[in-house]
């Protein structure tokens, strides 16, 4: 026992669909390499996969669970059986669709997998709110004769599966190649300067495109870097404003303030702006002020003495009147003073 405990797992990664999550089992004794389809042993049933990932290129000691094995390696019959699968999920998820209109429930049906030896079929459907469809699994359960599991997804998975094509003329990224949805948000159109028009930055799945986020950073780089829209900067052909950037192109467009004419430039001349070539109009005024209160220190006091007038007082607080400690009567505390004896 000692021998087997100390011997080192080989594990391989799969893919049970393209641009999917990678799942790690044991392949045990079997040699295999990346590319090959196996069939492996899953919680549904026996299903078939693709191996991304060697045994070499996995660090078995990182990964503590316990794994389920690889089966084999998958034969002419494995995948015939697999392609026939695929049009009996078809039927399965028309007959699904029918219980659904029985039942009234509003869901959407938008794919669905089954396992090699068809013991379970998966179904996946949208929908926006929760649906209790309990009894819903135990009619298609009952009607096709095997176990049926629905998930919930949402539109992006459901552009996933579905699959097309995006405005950029390619297969949609979710589907080829990214295997996780990155957060979008409206602020990143805005810093690519893009038409906020939702037809123009939404994809096929409703959502806004996963590709907004690709180029953020450099975005936020490039822009960091440079003055602001509306700027005023300094060039050796006289002072300009900025009024356009051209973040692809590394260009900004400047309107000369004495012509009025567009000009366009390089960034790397804008970027250096305490070199030569540009900088921002008010770094110069803030260079010219300590060259000015410098030649004011030396040029020294220009009023004398007697025109300057009396020095004025630190506490422009009034000053109070003191009171006299005998009043009136003196400082007796008001008391008269004793007369003198006959």
């Amino acid at each position: 026992m000692a021998q087997e405990s100390d011997t080192p797992r080989r594990i391989v990664g799969v893919r049970f669909r393209q641009a999917s999550r990678v799942f790690y089992f044991d392949a045990k004794d079997i040699e295999l390499e990346v590319g090959q389809q196996i069939v492996v042993q899953t919680p549904q049933g026996s299903t078939l996969a693709r191996i991304v990932i060697s045994p070499q290129q996995v660090v078995a000691a990182e990964i503590s669970e316990p794994l389920n094995p690889v089966l084999r390696i998958a034969t002419a019959e494995d995948l015939e059986q697999a392609e026939s699968l695929s049009g009996k999920v078809h039927q399965d998820l028309e007959t699904a669709r029918k219980k659904i209109d029985e039942h009234e429930l509003d869901m959407r049906l938008v794919g669905g997998e089954s396992n090699l030896d068809e013991s379970q079929v998966t179904l996946y459907f949208t929908a926006e709110q929760r649906v209790d469809f309990r009894n819903l699994v135990r009619d298609i359960s009952t009607t096709l004769k095997k176990r049926v599991q629905l998930l919930q997804v949402g539109e992006r998975d459901r552009a996933k599966m579905a699959g097309d094509i995006g405005q950029c003329g390619y297969r949609l990224c979710c589907q080829s190649w990214l295997t996780s949805f990155p957060s979008i948000s409206i602020r990143m159109a805005k810093e690519q300067d893009l038409p906020l028009n939702p037809s123009k930055i939404s994809g096929v799945c409703g959502r806004l495109l996963c590709c907004l986020a690709f180029e953020h950073e450099q975005y936020r780089e490039l822009k960091g870097k440079l003055p602001k829209i509306g700027q005023m900067v300094s060039t050796p052909a006289g002072d300009a404003k900025l009024v356009a950037v051209h973040t692809l192109k590394q260009t900004v467009s400047l309107r000369m303030a004495d012509s009025l004419t567009i000009v366009e430039m390089p960034m790397e001349e804008l970027r250096n702006q305490y070199g030569l070539a540009v900088r921002p109009v008010g770094a110069e005024k803030a260079a010219a002020r300590p060259a000015e209160t410098a030649t004011a220190k030396e040029a020294g006091p220009t009023r004398t003495a007697q025109e300057a007038g009396p020095p004025e007082r630190k506490d422009d607080r009034p000053r109070r009147r003191r009171r006299r400690r005998g009043g009136r009567g003196g400082r007796n505390g008001g008391q008269s003073s004793p007369q003198p004896q006959q």
